[in-house]
């Protein structure tokens, strides 16, 4: 059964725009320990929403997991290859607006860059 994941990443430091045009990248340098551990805790398959920080403050495109390397537990290497833009970006602000987030990390804890998402929650940032 695959998870679903929200990633955040600073646009200046590598967008969504960038991910499309790499295609496939490694998702490192987080060294949150409940970020790790959602990153540890991913499988191939997994869906993710990518959201942009700074000023965007919004879910802007889908990605994939392709694989994960848990060889440095500290340092998980997750290969994610790009999905699909959003029809429509979801702001911060709409999120914290939907119930269906009420008791997400996304909303309780704003500093952590890997967040687990319910299948209704991506369905919702998806547009599924």
């Amino acid at each position: 059964m695959s998870s679903d994941y929200l990633l955040k990443t600073e646009p200046s430091e590598y967008s969504f725009a960038d991910l499309q045009r790499d295609k496939v990248t490694v998702w490192d340098g987080v060294s949150n320990p409940v970020a790790v551990k959602n990153l540890r805790g991913m499988m191939p398959g997994d869906k993710l929403i990518i959201y942009e920080t700074g000023d965007h403050k919004s879910a802007v495109g889908t990605a994939t997991v392709v694989s994960v390397d848990v060889c440095d537990p500290k340092n998980p290497a997750v290969k994610i290859k790009a999905g699909k833009p959003l029809a429509k970006l979801i702001t911060l602000e709409q999120i914290k607006s939907n119930k269906l987030f009420k008791d997400s990390p996304l909303v309780r804890i704003g500093r952590l860059s890997v967040v687990p998402l319910t299948e209704a929650q991506y369905k919702f940032l998806a547009g599924d």
